[in-house]
């Protein structure tokens, strides 16, 4: 049985939890293979908002079974918080979710080492989440981490306070002290939580539920453009969030991957620092941000907010191998008169082309734009796709024309049941 991956192609929060949670019920296992509490999925039902940070948006199905992949980094006190929310919600996480005992460790001096050495970027700061994050993977890389399965180990607080001498030292260079103030005592406490909960050899677990014949679906973080190698470097994350890192972030060689389902928004936002072509510094790009309610999961901090841009999603579709595509918060265009669709970039050489620059920080980019007709309907009312617009019709077959990946399902409003599937039609 082949594992399917589902991926943002844009710079996150292109609404994969939703996806994820709609389509979880065929799937015997959801598994995360990258980020940490960086990331956000955010996913609405029956009338309730849910917010996961670094649990599978599986989880909500009890028969389920959840996995966190050993590429993730795991903040065990923003782990613990997660679960008792859960609970608080009458959901028992702990009876379905099972933690690689290879997924990195966050510990609070990671937290301290993000702040101080973004700071000291001033103005030219990649706009972290200082969650830690690529501090983790710094240690990571650098073979000095702890791992969840560290934490069993009789010595774990000696192979802590050695990590933790390395970090002041860090943050001496920096000319500043290592305060933890009582989040060592509170991380600790949240260690001992962890260590009650499903530990595990995901790569054993998830490739023997293969050959068992059991679905799974892996859940990425962040987006394609976001990626550390093929995104907007350096204004990206500190792991592989495209479909590769599902291979090593789950233990799942290339020959099992099946099924591909990337998720765009039906316009574009963007968290944080980096270059954005279509980002609209006007009046349409707040009405944008009011409409798709467009503030960060994670951080609040508003996101910038443009029209579609083909160039990167034709990127990001040609790196995943995307087979399906789903086009997310298309309601939240309703109430334009013209859609605007970027097709091509104008590049300071007067060169047009369709293709990503080796670096957009920097480049002069003028996005070419083609306008169509908006629908004026009110998405959020349909239960069908018979009952769309023409006009929004139009908007997803131009979409498919020039991206060659038809689009299986289309969301138009955020609740669960606000979710459309097409049948799938071949794209010419």
């Amino acid at each position: 049985m082949a594992v399917d991956i589902l991926i943002g192609l844009q710079w996150g929060d292109e609404g994969k939890g939703k996806i994820v949670d709609v389509l979880a019920p065929t799937y015997d296992i959801v598994a995360r293979f990258q980020g940490g509490p960086n990331a956000g999925h955010t996913l609405e039902f029956e009338g309730t908002k849910h917010v996961l940070h670094q649990i599978p948006s599986g989880i909500f199905h009890p028969h389920i079974k959840n996995i966190i992949g050993n590429g993730v980094v795991l903040d065990p006190i923003v782990f613990r918080s997660e679960m008792v929310k859960l609970q608080e919600r009458g959901v028992d996480a702990s009876q379905n979710l099972f933690v690689s005992k290879k997924a990195q460790l966050i510990i609070p001096s990671h937290r301290i080492i993000d702040r101080v050495s973004e700071e000291a970027l001033g103005k030219e700061k990649i706009g972290s989440t200082l969650k830690g994050i690529g501090p983790t993977y710094q240690d990571k890389i650098g073979r000095v981490g702890l791992r969840v399965g560290d934490i069993v180990a009789p010595d774990f607080k000696d192979r802590y306070n050695k990590l933790l001498e390395r970090h002041r030292k860090m943050v001496e260079f920096y000319g500043q002290q290592l305060d933890l103030g009582d989040q060592e005592a509170i991380f600790f406490e949240a260690v001992d939580y962890l260590r009650t909960l499903k530990l595990v050899d995901s790569e054993y677990m998830i490739n023997e539920a293969m050959k068992n014949g059991e679905r799974i679906l892996a859940e990425g973080a962040q987006g394609s453009l976001l990626d550390v190698d093929f995104g907007t470097y350096p204004f990206v994350t500190s792991s592989t969030t495209l479909v590769a890192g599902a291979c090593t972030g789950l233990g799942v060689a290339p020959r099992h991957i099946g099924e591909v389902y990337g998720i765009f928004k039906a316009y574009c936002t963007r968290v944080g620092s980096g270059p954005f072509p279509t980002e609209l510094h006007d009046q349409v790009g707040e009405d944008i941000r009011q409409a798709g309610r467009e503030f960060g999961s994670t951080t609040g901090r508003p996101r910038r907010c443009g029209w579609v841009d083909l160039p990167s999603l034709k990127y990001s579709i040609m790196l995943n191998g995307v087979t399906q595509l789903n086009m997310m918060k298309a309601d939240v265009l309703t109430e334009f008169d013209t859609i605007q669709v970027c097709t091509h970039y104008k590049l300071a050489s007067g060169e047009v082309t369709d293709k990503l620059p080796h670096s957009l920080d920097g480049e002069h980019i003028e996005p070419v734009y083609v306008d169509l007709p908006g629908w004026k309907v009110d998405l959020n009312l349909i239960e069908s796709v018979e009952e769309l617009p023409e006009a929004f019709m139009n908007y997803i077959r131009f979409l498919e024309e020039h991206l060659q990946v038809p689009i299986s399902i289309v969301s138009v409003g955020p609740d669960r049941k606000s979710t459309l599937r097409r049948e799938i039609e071949k794209v010419v």
